[in-house]
């Protein structure tokens, strides 16, 4: 057997590793739910104790992010059935395997990340001819890095990304996508601002100095198209709408979801970049 990897420093965030452990966790448990055998395989190498994350994600929250990718999958395949050599861009993409899921054998992926946790990605997901990883933020110049054919299609995909900075940030950098890739589509996650206040005093009772989120969400209607005439809502809807609840699940998780729902927590946005 190999050696486990032994992280370089301490600053692998959180926000790296938990994505990661859920869904190597749960969709083991659930394969039916959603399948990563990637993300088991990953796992398998970290020499990391993962207590604390499992701790502070439970049950709901890991299996939220499962609802997340599979709810991001859904959307991207049924793109694929009218643009099967389409680009996929991965906005923030962490230790995130949504490549290994969907693949047809014919589309290329960019995994945008910042430097260093773009070399731990590559040092666990090796870049391949349609899988590349670049190495910025997302509000850095990158889009001339993204080889694509606007015929074939270009999907991106930005999980677990906008609420963890400030609204204006997030409009200048949607501005900036829709200018340049007319016809591209974008799907991503978003919390309420009531969520937001939860997680942030979660967080500072945790001891955590600075606000955990910023961007909340209500009504998207009311945000997104206000921001650039080239920015259309194609579709929204929570994070669980879509999906179908297990009866397995703990009693408290499957409580905690219901209740998500009817404060519209967690939303699933889906935009698209008019020509």
């Amino acid at each position: 057997m190999s050696e486990k990897r032994i992280f370089a420093d301490d600053k692998i965030q959180e926000t790296m590793l938990g994505p990661l452990w859920a869904r190597a966790k749960y969709s083991k448990q659930y394969p039916e739910f959603l399948d990563d055998p990637m993300a088991r395989e990953i796992i398998t190498k970290l020499n990391y104790d993962f207590s604390e994350i499992q701790n502070y994600l439970g049950e709901w929250r890991g299996l939220g992010l499962l609802a997340r990718a599979k709810n991001f999958d859904i959307a991207f395949k049924r793109f694929l059935e009218d643009n099967p050599e389409s680009t996929l861009v991965n906005i923030g993409a962490g230790l995130d395997t949504t490549f290994s899921r969907v693949d047809n054998g014919r589309i290329q992926c960019f995994n945008l990340e910042l430097p260093e946790a773009a070399k731990f990605r590559k040092s666990l997901i090796p870049d391949t001819e349609r899988n590349k990883t670049i190495a910025k933020s997302a509000f850095d110049e990158w889009y001339n890095e993204i080889e694509y054919e606007a015929s074939k299609g270009i999907f991106f995909i930005a999980g677990g990304f906008v609420y963890y900075f400030f609204e204006e940030s997030v409009k200048n950098l949607f501005i900036s996508m829709a200018q340049h890739f007319p016809g591209g589509e974008l799907i991503f996650d978003a919390t309420s601002n009531l969520a937001n206040r939860v997680v942030n005093r979660r967080a500072k009772k945790a001891g955590e100095k600075d606000l955990r989120f910023h961007f909340g969400v209500g009504n998207p209607e009311k945000i997104f198209p206000n921001w650039s005439p080239k920015i259309k809502i194609k579709e929204w809807y929570t994070i669980w709408s879509r999906l179908e609840i297990n009866s397995e699940w703990y009693e408290k998780t499957i409580k905690a979801i219901k209740k998500s729902e009817r404060v519209k927590a967690a939303k699933i946005i889906h935009l698209k970049f008019l020509e």
